[in-house]
């Protein structure tokens, strides 16, 4: 299989321009911690942002980086955390999960919209990007956006092309927002609830005022032999020590909580976030189901009457990562009926064989006007259907 690796824009554009004029499927590829997330690959070449690294911009004081799209992530973060600033939505690292290699990249974070439990607080990846450079399926490069953050009239590039996995066009630079990083992190975990339980205190303390910035639950056997309900509280040392106290009284029908802080606290939200406690066994196939949070646990309780599973939740229910069989159809008929009977919501498989993935629809399946939209902008995007075809929807 041919491999390009353009050093810079210039060449990925002239590389794109060449393989669209003879219709040349190509795999868009960062460090490939992903590579196994989405439809089975149908190119004939890969088109790699390894050799597109390095910070370009860097403003401490009006809180926006903006780096190429192969720099490693952790360069990034790295020279944030120096001066006390961070990605304000967490992102998720898939490799224990994947059980891939490579480092993940900053274009990545923007072309999965990647996002962990802080989206709750802070949104999600695409809601902090501000700035995009891609180059498009004729070979055009493109800007879009820049180092504000400004309303937008007609199609706005830089949300677009957050989420759209590398089907739309190959980033070559993005630009986010950022925010200093927290005095005091604290984490306020509940012994013992079960999921219905565990849900309505999540709900309760995210409904106060007294700001959560993680709200998740791993039921028991997730992890650990008991159940743990966990919400994060995070600002200066005095308020979060207030809120904390607050939260205590709020919550005291669910128990006495145990407060957990420094590298026992982070290893608890690394966890979740990266959804390390169902990582193993490697055969099972993993799914992220997203719902209103008060729906989470009749999700799962109507999943689980159809096929065994293990799950956890996270956004105070509205996340749910579950692990069921591999058989069959990975539980995609079962799983996709729950979300759907509670009314809002939808299932991606993030994990599976290639034949699975092949067989069934990898992200929840667009209801026909949808799809002629989806349709209709991967055409003007990617006229000759070169970048990623198949990876998101089947003839896309």
């Amino acid at each position: 299989m041919t491999s390009y690796a353009p050093a810079n824009e210039q060449e990925a554009a002239a590389i794109v321009a060449q393989a669209a004029g003879r219709s040349e499927p190509l795999r868009l590829v960062g460090g490939g911690t992903k590579a196994a997330l989405g439809r089975p690959p149908q190119d004939e070449a890969t088109l790699s942002a390894a050799r597109l690294t390095g910070i370009t911009l860097y403003e401490p004081a009006e809180m926006v980086v903006a780096a190429r799209a192969g720099t490693p992530l952790a360069e990034v973060e790295a020279l944030l955390a120096e001066r006390g600033q961070m990605l304000p939505f967490e992102p998720m690292d898939h490799r224990p999960l994947l059980a891939s290699t490579g480092e993940p990249t900053f274009g990545a974070v923007a072309a999965a919209n990647n996002s962990g439990p802080r989206r709750i607080n802070a949104g999600a990846a695409r809601d902090s990007l501000i700035g995009v450079r891609f180059v498009n399926g004729r070979g055009q490069p493109i800007k879009s956006g820049g180092r504000v953050m400004k309303n937008v009239t007609g199609l706005d590039l830089v949300k677009l092309m957050a989420g759209s996995w590398g089907t739309l066009g190959l980033l070559t630079e993005v630009t986010f927002k950022v925010l200093p990083k927290q005095e005091q992190t604290s984490t306020l975990v509940l012994p013992g609830l079960d999921d219905t339980a565990a849900v309505e205190a999540l709900c309760a303390a995210l409904g106060s005022p007294f700001e959560l910035t993680g709200a998740a639950h791993l039921p028991a056997g997730i992890g650990a032999p008991e159940a743990r309900t966990l919400m994060r509280v995070e600002g200066f040392a005095k308020s979060v020590a207030y809120r904390l106290g607050e939260l205590r009284r709020l919550l005291r029908r669910y128990g006495e909580p145990r407060i957990v802080e420094g590298e026992e606290g982070a290893a608890l939200w690394r966890a979740v976030r990266d959804a390390t406690p169902l990582a193993e066994p490697r055969e099972a196939a993993i799914w992220r189901i997203s719902t209103a949070p008060t729906r989470g646990p009749a999700v799962t309780a109507a999943i689980a009457a159809g096929r065994p599973a293990r799950w956890f939740y996270d956004w105070g229910g509205g996340l749910i990562w579950l692990a069921t069989e591999a058989s069959d159809d990975a539980g995609a008929a079962t799983i996709r009926a729950a979300v759907k009977a509670a009314g809002s919501g939808h299932a991606t498989l993030v994990r599976a064989s290639d034949a699975l993935r092949a067989a069934i629809p990898v992200f929840e399946p667009l209801p026909e006007p949808l799809m002629r939209i989806t349709a209709g902008i991967k055409a003007a995007h990617d006229p000759a259907g070169i970048f990623n075809p198949g990876r998101m929807y089947a003839g896309v």
